[in-house]
C-alpha cells in the first residue's frame, strides 16, 4: 500500500500496525491510488503545506496554509501523510496533535482540484490519498489528538472525526456542507457516522447546516470544549497525561479498541480478553503490576 511505500521511503522496514490496516479488504491499489504496493512521491521540499515539531515524546502537526483554509489539497493530504509517518515505530514518539494556522482548522479538499479539467484519475487520486490519510491516524500506534480552533467543513469535519481523540475552543464549528456545492459529502460521512448517531450525522450530510462546538461535544464528535483561551493548555494537559505513559502499553490498547468496536459482544470480549493476557506478558505490563503492589510509581521501558 502506498503508507508503507511511503514508511520505506525513511527507510524503516513496514511495521505490523501498517500491514494490518484496513486496506486489505478493499479491492487492490485503493489505497495506493495504483497498483498493490506502488510508491507514491512524497511532496517537494518547499511545498510542504504542513509543519511537525516534536518535543517530550509529543509531536506538533500544523496545516500551514491559512490562506487556502488549509484546504485539503493532494500536495497538504501528502504532507500530512508523511509528517503522521515519519518515524512511526520510534519510541520516542508518544502521542501527535493535529492544529491549524488561522481561523479555519479546514476547509475540506480544494475545490479547484476537483474540476473537469483536472480528469477523474486525479480526482481518484485525491479521495484515496484522504481514505489513506483518514486510516493511517486509526492504525496509528500513538494516539492522534486533533486540537481545532475555528471552522471544520467537509474532509476538514472528517480529519476531526477520524482523530482519537479531539479538543477543541467554543468559537469552533463544523459542517459537511458538499449538498449545497452538488457534491454530498460522502467520503466524510465515513468518519462522520462512525463519531456521531446516525440522525445527527444524516442532518448534517441531507443540510449541510453546521453544528457548534457544544452541539458537536454533545453528539461525540469531540472529547472536550473549552474558551479559545485554554485550548492549547489543555489539549497539551491531555497530550503530556499520554506522554507519560508506557507507549507499548497504550498502543496495544488502542488497537484492541478499534479492533472490538464493532464487533458482536461475544466476539469483542474474546478479543479484549486475548489483548488482556499480552498486555499482562508485556514488560511494562509487569512493571506497573509490581510498581502498584510495591506502592512506587512505575519505570516504564518507554
Amino acid at each position: 500500500m502506498a503508507a508503507a511505500a511511503g514508511l520505506r521511503a525513511f527507510g524503516a522496514q513496514v511495521p505490523a500496525w501498517l500491514r494490518r490496516g484496513r486496506c486489505g479488504p478493499l479491492a487492490a491499489g485503493f489505497c495506493s491510488g495504483g497498483p498493490a504496493g506502488a510508491r507514491q512521491p512524497e511532496p517537494e521540499p518547499g511545498s510542504r503545506l504542513t509543519s511537525s515539531r516534536q518535543r517530550d515524546g509529543i509531536r506538533n502537526i500544523v496545516l500551514s496554509n491559512p490562506k487556502r483554509r488549509n484546504a485539503l489539497s493532494l500536495a497538504m493530504l501528502k504532507s500530512l501523510r508523511s509528517d503522521i509517518l515519519h518515524e512511526a515505530e520510534s519510541k520516542d514518539l508518544k502521542v501527535i496533535i493535529i492544529s491549524a494556522e488561522g481561523p479555519v482548522f479546514s476547509s475540506g479538499h480544494d475545490l479547484k482540484e476537483l474540476t473537469d479539467e483536472q480528469g477523474s484519475e486525479h480526482h481518484s487520486e485525491v479521495f484515496q490519498t484522504c481514505a489513506e490519510v483518514m486510516m493511517l491516524i486509526q492504525n496509528h500506534p500513538v494516539p492522534v489528538i486533533a486540537m481545532v480552533n475555528g471552522l471544520a467543513t467537509a474532509a476538514g469535519c472528517q480529519l476531526v472525526a477520524s482523530c482519537d481523540i479531539a479538543v477543541a475552543s467554543d468559537k469552533s464549528s463544523f459542517a459537511t456542507p458538499g449538498v449545497n456545492i452538488g457534491l454530498f459529502c460522502s467520503t466524510p460521512g465515513v468518519a462522520l457516522g462512525r463519531a456521531v448517531p446516525r440522525k445527527v450525522a444524516l442532518e448534517m450530510l441531507f443540510t449541510g447546516e453546521p453544528i457548534s462546538a457544544q452541539e458537536a461535544l454533545l453528539h461525540g464528535l469531540l472529547s472536550r470544549v473549552v474558551p479559545a483561551d485554554q485550548l492549547e493548555e489543555e489539549t497539551m494537559r491531555i497530550a503530556r497525561k499520554i506522554a507519560s505513559l508506557s507507549r507499548p502499553v497504550v498502543s496495544l490498547g488502542k488497537a484492541a479498541f478499534y479492533k472490538q468496536v464493532h464487533q458482536d459482544l461475544r466476539t469483542a470480549y474474546h478479543l479484549a480478553s486475548q489483548t488482556m493476557v499480552d498486555n499482562v506478558a508485556l514488560q511494562d505490563g509487569q512493571e506497573g503490576i509490581k510498581a502498584f503492589i510495591q506502592k512506587r510509581k512505575p519505570v516504564w521501558s518507554h
